[in-house]
């Protein structure tokens, strides 16, 4: 929660930064996705190694997720670690660049996944601290959907892959290395050190490193005590690997399977940044009006049309089009849980932490899962395998958000005034 010394244009500020930084941190980590259908014929990789490579990027993602935001949490220097994670990753677009087999690939995709597994929980901590709270959903959900997904799944897709195919693949991910530095940059010289850190970051800087540890296990355990963060691991889980697989094999899928032409396909793919480019703003702002609870069960079984519709529609190319706009708007509710619901569910001081296990079990079992099972499945049953899997998992999804409690300030703040009212 803000102490009300920040100005709502440095808030906007903060908010619209931190959303380029991940708008960038995406389209590095996209990137790979939509140019395996260039990489994988060059490196001779299989369905089950390219299900690989994206599970342990995610992986790596997830294990720096619970390190580096707990680290956050303890030196208190949030802005630093996030310049140094941004310069790193820049770098690891470079090395991908370099890849020429198998194993170069995993070894950059991994260090990729370290660097920047760390950006998201300590973006949403800030957003936490300096953002006031009425503004907390769809601030958050700015954060991590606009930049993400408008360069991520739009820019990325269509640029990418006009890149590869006029000037190889090679190119496209040293150019991909560049923005990163401009953005750290920005962030160095505009972005301030949240200020309700300080009296943590003087209390805990005293503590051992077994003292810190001890904490941090027994932060996780008094979160896993709350049911709100309980069903946001879980749908985070199952979404999370929704959201890898479609990016991994959706592509493929559409070329090899649908017929579409690598252009055609770019584009189908485009339409999902829009979709979840107008979804930061549009999902993000209406769970602030009407809850979170009924967003987070509605989003994810609107969702199943995505797969079924690359599978099954015989219509026109708009219409195609059309239907991976909507399936995707399920992507509005990935900052609500998580973060936006635990942040509310949660004290403030533990936010970077739960942050941290939200989106690191996410990670590990669905982003780091999901894609490597669907790839031995895509070996064994064909290219429809993992679509299928994306169907179930949004379908779990949903089921799982009916477990949620409201936690939208404004909704529960008309709550109060009926029962008021009939009191």
């Amino acid at each position: 929660m803000t102490d009300g010394s920040r100005s709502n244009g440095y808030q906007t500020t903060v908010v619209l930064l931190l959303s380029l930084n991940f708008g960038i941190v995406f389209f590095d980590r996209n990137s790979l996705n939509f140019l395996m259908t260039f990489v994988q014929p060059e490196l001779h990789l299989s369905n089950t190694q390219v299900g690989w490579v994206a599970g342990v990027f995610s992986f790596a993602w997830a294990l720096a997720a619970f390190g580096i935001s707990r680290l956050s949490d303890l030196v208190g220097n949030r802005k630093l670690l996030l310049v140094l994670a941004t310069l790193a990753f820049s770098l690891c677009s470079f090395m991908t660049g370099l890849a020429s087999s198998f194993a170069f690939m995993i070894g950059a995709r991994i260090l990729m996944g370290v660097a920047e597994g760390g950006i998201m929980p300590i973006s949403h901590a800030i957003v936490a601290s300096e953002v006031d709270p009425q503004n907390r959903g769809i601030a958050q959900g700015v954060a991590q959907n606009l930049g993400s997904n408008f360069f991520g799944s739009f820019v990325a897709p269509v640029v990418l892959v006009w890149i590869a195919r006029d000037y190889g693949w090679r190119n496209a991910f040293y150019i991909a290395g560049v923005p990163g530095i401009l953005s750290a940059s920005l962030i160095w010289f505009f972005v301030k050190e949240p200020l309700v850190l300080r009296a943590v970051q003087r209390a805990e800087a005293k503590t051992s490193f077994a003292q810190s540890i001890a904490g941090w296990l027994h932060t996780i355990g008094e979160a896993l005590k709350v049911r709100n963060v309980i069903v946001c691991v879980v749908m985070g889980i199952v979404l999370v690997a929704y959201l890898v697989i479609c990016w991994a094999f959706m592509q493929l899928f559409l070329t090899k399977v649908r017929g579409y032409s690598q252009s055609e396909a770019s584009w189908l793919m485009g339409t999902l940044g829009l979709s979840a480019t107008i979804g930061s703003f549009a999902i993000a702002g209406l769970s602030d009006a009407i809850g979170r609870r009924p967003v987070m069960i509605a989003m994810p079984l609107i969702a199943i049309i995505l797969p079924l519709g690359a599978m099954y529609f015989q219509g026109s190319y708009w219409g195609m089009a059309a239907i991976f706009f909507v399936g995707w708007g399920l992507n509005g509710i990935f900052p609500l849980f998580m973060a936006t619901v635990p942040s509310e569910s949660v004290p403030p001081a533990m936010a970077a932490t739960v942050f941290g296990l939200c989106m690191g079990s996410c990670e590990i079992l669905g982003g780091a899962a999901g894609p490597a099972i669907a790839g031995m499945a895509a070996d064994r049953f064909g290219l429809a395998a993992p679509l299928w899997m994306m169907v179930g998992l949004a379908l779990v999804g949903g089921l799982a958000a009916f477990g949620l409690r409201e936690t939208a300030p404004r909704v529960l703040a008309k709550q109060q005034e009926s029962k008021l009212i009939l009191a």
